[in-house]
């Protein structure tokens, strides 16, 4: 799948507000074949239009037993199917997180993310990539199988970055903002923009979510 060919979503929240507000927000690469409220509607709605990518909260009305909060629910209820699924949820609570992970979806971002960064994790979950909200890869990490405190040994990635460029490069994956960096680090905004556009470099990326899964994959955050 390209860029150019579009990728067909449905939308899953039991908030008109939000479903015809992210709907706007999207970018054109993204189309919305498809909205559902809760859990029964949703499931008719994916086999109906069988689209790229559910974006998909993770409190719904319909679920039910184990699967009361909704969101696995439908992932469940849809199987089997080629549609991969991206939580988005106002939730960034980790019992949440690993959930709906586990039921099979390939990502989880919160409802803070701007237009163009869920468009840009759609695109990426579409094609296969796993997407986080920087905050949330630890709960995912720790979850399956990560030891809680273990550090990736020295290797000639993270010896391309000084000692500085490791700190900053350490809470810019773990989601902190630039000025919270600075603040941390006691240094400039602009010295931290700096340093990120070094760490990116050296480390051949292109953004904090690529970033992160760099670290997370090393065991750093």
């Amino acid at each position: 799948m390209t860029v150019a060919d579009g990728i067909r979503v449905v939308i899953v929240d039991d908030h008109s507000i939000f479903r015809s507000g992210l709907r706007a927000d999207l970018d054109a690469s993204v189309e919305v074949v498809g909205e559902a409220a809760d859990v029964p509607s949703a499931i008719a709605v994916i086999r109906a239009t069988a689209p790229d990518v559910v974006l998909l909260d993770v409190h719904l009305p319909g679920g039910e037993g184990a699967d009361a909060a909704g969101g696995e629910a439908v992932i469940r209820g849809s199987a089997p199917t080629a549609s991969r699924f991206l939580a988005l949820s106002v939730s960034d609570a980790a019992a949440d997180v690993v959930r709906v992970i586990r039921a099979g979806a390939r990502g989880y971002i919160t409802k803070g993310s701007s237009g163009v960064e869920v468009s840009s994790a759609v695109h990426a979950v579409a094609g296969g990539d796993a997407v986080f909200s920087p905050r949330l890869a630890g709960f995912v990490l720790d979850a399956f199988g990560a030891v809680a405190g273990e550090t990736a040994t020295a290797d000639s990635e993270l010896d391309r970055l000084s000692a500085r460029e490791q700190e900053v490069m350490r809470l810019i994956a773990r989601g902190y903002a630039y000025k919270e960096v600075a603040a941390e680090l006691f240094i400039s905004i602009k010295t931290v923009e700096t340093h990120v556009s070094a760490v990116l470099r050296k480390l051949q990326l292109s953004s904090r979510h690529e970033l992160t899964a760099w670290a997370s994959e090393r065991r750093l955050l």
